[in-house]
C-alpha cells in the first residue's frame, strides 16, 4: 500500500471495505472519551443512577447523529462530533439559577437550541468563511493547531495518569505499557509492509486491547458496572421529559459559550485540514457552522450536553494513516450503537483512564507537532516569533492558572479563562493584524 503525497495510506474520499472501516471507526470511538464531559457534569448536577445512565445514552446518541451530519452532508471532512468540555460551568451555573432539578435543564436545552440556531443562521449567510479568510492566515491557523495539542497535554498526562482514580504507580505502568504497544505496533506497520493493514492502521487498538487487558489481569477492569448494565433501552431523559424553557440571560450566555465553541472547533477543522492536506473551501466552512448548529441543535433536543468536533480525530488519522471519511461515518454509527446498548457503552466506559492516556499522550502531541508543520517556516524574522509564542505562552497560562483566580473572576470571564484554545486564537489574530505587516493570505482556504 503506497503512501500518498500528504503521507496518507488511505485519502478521504478513498473507500475501504464495510468490515474494516467498521474496525477503524470503533478505534477512533476509543480514542474520543466522549463519555467523560457527560459524566462529570452528571456528577455536577447530583443526577441519579438512572439519569446518569441516560444522560451517557443520549450523549453517544448525539455523537452518532452529529458525526453523520458533518461527515456526510455538511462539512464532508473525516471528523466526529463529541461533548464539549467548554459548557460544562455554564451548563451547571444556568441549571442551578432556573430551578435546578425542578427545571433547570429545560432553561439548558431552551438555551442551547437557540444558540445552535444562531450558529446555522450564520453558515447560511455565509459571514463565517469570511471571518476565516480575513483573519487566519497559515501562522494563526498553525499556531491555533499547536495550543490544541498543548492545551490537551496536561489533560492526557494528569486527568488520564497522574490524578485519575487508582494507585499512581498503576497508572503510569498501565499508560506505559499501552504507549510501548502503540509504538511496537506502529514499528510492525512500518519494517513489515505486509502487515501494515493490520499494525499500523489499526495500532490504536491493538494498544488499548493490550492495555485493557493487561489492566483486566490487575483486578483494575469495573466489570460489575457492565455486567448491570441492560443490554439494550430506548432514551428517556430528552427534552421531552425535560420540557423546553427559555431564560434571557441564559441565552446570552450559551450564546458566548457557542461563540467560544465555534472558536475551538475552527481550531480542531485546521488540524484535520494540516494532516490530511487538503485545503478547506469557502462552501466547506459555511457548510461546517451549519452541521456544528445541527450537531448541538440535536444534542439539546435529546437532553445533552452540545457537540463539537474532536481534535484527537486529526491525531489518530496522523498515526494510522487513514483519513477515509467512510471510517468516520462508521464511527457515527458506533456511537449510536453505544446509544442504545448499555452493555458495549459501559465496556467502553470501563476501559482505565489511564490506558486510555497512553494513546491520548502521544495523539496530542502529533496535533501539536501538525499545527507547527501548517505555520511552515519557522525562521523566526521580524515579529513573527512573537505571533507564534505569545499565544502558546497563552495556552500554558490559561492550563495552568490556579482555580481560585478563574473562580474569582466574573461569570462571563470564567468561561473565557476555561478555554485556553479560544483565548489563544483571539491573541493570534489580534497580533497578526498587529505585527505582521504582510498582507494576510490564508493558506486553508481556496
Amino acid at each position: 500500500m503506497a503512501e500518498k503525497e500528504s503521507g496518507l495510506l488511505i485519502g478521504a474520499n478513498d473507500k475501504v471495505p464495510v468490515a474494516e472501516a467498521g474496525l477503524l471507526g470503533l478505534q477512533h470511538v476509543l480514542a474520543m472519551d466522549v463519555y467523560v464531559p457527560p459524566l462529570i457534569i452528571a456528577g455536577l448536577l447530583s443526577m441519579s443512577a438512572a439519569q446518569t445512565s441516560g444522560f451517557l445514552q443520549v450523549a453517544f446518541l448525539a455523537c452518532g447523529i452529529g458525526t453523520l451530519f458533518q461527515t456526510s452532508l455538511f462539512m464532508k471532512m473525516p471528523m466526529s462530533q463529541g461533548p464539549s468540555y467548554v459548557p460544562i460551568g455554564a451548563i451547571v451555573g444556568v441549571f442551578m439559577g432556573n430551578g435546578a432539578a425542578h427545571g433547570g435543564m429545560a432553561t439548558v436545552i431552551g438555551s442551547s437550541i437557540i444558540a445552535a440556531i444562531l450558529l446555522i443562521l450564520l453558515g447560511f449567510s455565509g459571514f463565517y468563511q469570511k471571518i476565516v479568510n480575513k483573519l487566519v492566515p497559515s501562522i494563526v491557523g498553525g499556531t491555533i493547531i499547536t495550543c490544541v495539542g498543548l492545551s490537551l497535554i496536561p489533560s492526557a498526562l494528569n486527568d488520564n495518569i497522574f490524578e485519575a482514580s487508582g494507585n499512581i504507580y498503576q497508572n503510569i505502568e498501565l499508560a506505559v505499557i499501552t504507549m510501548v504497544a502503540l509504538l511496537v505496533s506502529i514499528t510492525i506497520g512500518t519494517y513489515l509492509p505486509k502487515l501494515q493493514k493490520i499494525f499500523k492502521i489499526g495500532s490504536i487498538v491493538i494498544a488499548l486491547m493490550i492495555g485493557t487487558i493487561v489492566a483486566s489481569f490487575k483486578g483494575l477492569m469495573d466489570w460489575s458496572t457492565v455486567l448491570n448494565a441492560d443490554w439494550f433501552s430506548l432514551p428517556k431523559f430528552t427534552a421531552l421529559h425535560y420540557g423546553i424553557n427559555f431564560n434571557l440571560s441564559a441565552i446570552i450566555t450559551f450564546i458566548i459559550i457557542f461563540v467560544v465553541l465555534t472558536t475551538e472547533t475552527t481550531g480542531t477543522w485546521f488540524a484535520m485540514s494540516a494532516v490530511t492536506k487538503e485545503k478547506i473551501s469557502n462552501k466547506q466552512w459555511n457548510h461546517g457552522i451549519i452541521g456544528e448548529g445541527m450537531s448541538c441543535l440535536v444534542a439539546a433536543l435529546l437532553g445533552s450536553t452540545p457537540m463539537t468536533g474532536y481534535s484527537t480525530n486529526a491525531g489518530v488519522v496522523s498515526i494510522t494513516g487513514v483519513a477515509s471519511r467512510r471510517v468516520f461515518v462508521a464511527a457515527g454509527f458506533w456511537f449510536i450503537l453505544l446509544g442504545f446498548f448499555g452493555k458495549l457503552s459501559a465496556l467502553l466506559a470501563a476501559i482505565p483512564a489511564a490506558v486510555v492516556g497512553g494513546v491520548f499522550a502521544v495523539i496530542v502531541v502529533i496535533i501539536m507537532l501538525s499545527g507547527l508543520n501548517v505555520i511552515g517556516d519557522l525562521n523566526m524574522t521580524g515579529n513573527k516569533g512573537y505571533i507564534i509564542g505569545v499565544p502558546i505562552v497563552m495556552t500554558l497560562a490559561l492550563v495552568f492558572l490556579p482555580d481560585k483566580v478563574i473562580n474569582d473572576a466574573p461569570q462571563m470571564i470564567q468561561y473565557l479563562l476555561g478555554s485556553p484554545i479560544t483565548v489563544a486564537a483571539v491573541t493570534a489574530v489580534i497580533l497578526n493584524l498587529v505585527l505582521n505587516k504582510k498582507e494576510p493570505k490564508s493558506a486553508m482556504t481556496d
